[in-house]
C-alpha cells in the first residue's frame, strides 16, 4: 500500500549578519546554508495497517508526512502509495487519501457544518446515494448531528476535530494521514476520536498513519510503530518488540516507614549506577525506585532492598513507552 525508499528532503536556509548591514548583505550577497529535514528515511505500511509515526519537535515528520501527501516534493528518494506518486498523480491521488491536521481545519469557518460537507461533496464528485450512506455512517461513528448546522467557528475543539475527520472521510479514501487528532482535547472526548478511529479502521480496512504526541494514542490504536529523530529512522517496529529491546527500565514500589530511605539504601555506592540508571522519589511511606535491569537484575535489587529496610508492600513493575522513548532519543538504551 505505501512504500517509502530513502526519502530525503533539503531546504536552504539564508544566514543574515545581524542589522542593516547584514540585511544589504543577504540581499546582494546571500549566503545560503543547506539544512537536511528527512535523511534516508524508508519504511512499507500494509493494507489495513495502523502505523504511529513519531519522534521529538524538528525530528521531521511533518516533512514527511507532507511528502506522502503530495505537499512537497522530496529532494531525492520515492514514495508510492497505492500505486501512485504523491506529486506526480496528484489530482487522482488526493481522491484516495484523507488528511487531518489537529491544529489547522479544512472546514470553511462560517458556513454550518451541513453546507461545508455539501462543498465537498461536490469537490470529490461524490454521488447523491453514495453521500447520503456516507454521512448517515459518519454520523452514527462520530456523532455529528447535534451540531450538524452549527457554523463551524461556533464548535468546541472536539466537535471540530470530529468534523474535521468526518471530512477527511466524506469520499471513502483508502489512506487516512492523522496529524496530533487529539491534541488539546479532554480525555472522554479523546477516548470518542480514538474509538473512531478503530472502528473506521477495522469496518473499512483503512490504512492510517498516525502522528502524536500522546503516547496513550500510540498503544490503544497501533500495534506498530517508525521513530524518527534528526530526519533518520531510528526504530521501526511494534510495541512490543520495543519494551522488548529497550525495556531495561524497571520500577520498584514499597511502602515503608524506614527515614531517609535514599540515604539508608545507597544503590549508586553499592552497585556502582551512574545518574540516569537510577533515581529515587519518596512520597509520605511511599518510594519509587526508577533502576536500569540490564545493570543489575530485578532479583538482586530486591534482595538488597528488603535486606536493608523494613518493607510493608513491595511491587515491581515495567518502564511505560513513554520512558522508554524518552530514553531511546537520547541514545541512552
Amino acid at each position: 500500500m505505501i512504500y517509502v525508499e530513502n526519502l530525503r528532503k533539503e531546504f536552504k536556509k539564508t544566514i543574515k549578519d545581524p542589522g542593516v548591514i547584514g540585511s544589504l548583505k543577504a540581499l546582494f550577497h546571500p549566503h545560503n546554508e543547506k539544512v537536511i529535514a528527512v535523511d534516508d528515511i524508508s519504511f512499507n505500511v500494509p493494507e489495513g495497517e495502523v502505523m504511529g509515526f513519531i519522534g521529538p519537535n524538528g525530528a521531521g515528520k511533518s516533512t514527511v508526512i507532507k511528502m506522502l501527501t503530495g505537499i512537497l516534493t522530496p529532494t531525492s528518494g520515492k514514495c508510492t502509495i497505492n500505486g501512485k506518486n504523491p506529486t506526480e498523480d496528484r489530482k487522482n491521488y488526493v481522491r484516495e487519501i484523507g488528511v487531518v491536521f489537529g491544529q489547522r481545519t479544512q472546514l470553511w469557518w462560517d458556513l454550518p457544518l451541513r453546507e461545508t460537507y455539501g462543498v465537498l461533496k461536490e469537490i470529490y464528485e461524490v454521488p447523491d446515494d453514495k453521500y447520503k450512506k456516507r454521512m448517515a455512517f459518519l454520523n452514527e461513528v462520530l456523532d455529528l448531528e447535534s451540531f450538524i448546522t452549527s457554523p463551524v467557528r461556533t464548535l468546541s475543539l472536539g466537535q471540530r476535530m470530529r468534523a474535521d475527520i468526518a471530512a477527511s472521510l466524506l469520499h471513502s479514501p483508502k489512506v487516512l494521514f492523522l496529524d496530533e487528532p487529539t491534541i488539546g482535547l479532554d480525555v472522554v472526548v479523546k477516548d470518542n476520536i480514538r474509538n473512531a478511529i478503530e472502528y473506521i479502521n477495522k469496518q473499512e480496512n483503512t490504512t492510517v498513519i498516525l502522528t502524536t504526541h500522546d503516547l496513550a494514542d500510540i498503544e490503544l490504536l497501533s500495534k506498530r510503530i517508525v521513530m524518527i529523530d534528526k530526519g533518520k529512522n531510528v526504530f521501526d517496529g511494534s510495541i512490543s518488540e520495543l519494551k522488548s529491546k529497550y525495556g531495561q527500565i524497571r520500577e520498584l514500589h514499597f511502602e515503608t516507614d524506614t527515614q531517609n530511605v535514599d540515604k539508608v539504601l545507597a544503590y549508586k555506592e553499592h552497585f556502582g549506577f551512574v545518574d540516569d540508571d537510577i533515581s529515587i522519589k519518596t512520597e509520605g511511606t511511599g518510594v519509587q525506585v526508577r533502576f536500569n535491569s540490564s545493570i543489575v537484575p530485578v532479583s538482586e535489587m530486591l534482595s538488597y532492598t528488603l535486606g536493608k529496610i523494613n518493607i510493608n508492600d513491595i511491587s515491581v513493575k515495567d518502564a511505560d513507552i513513554e520512558e522508554i522513548i524518552r530514553r531511546l532519543y537520547k541514545q541512552e538504551v
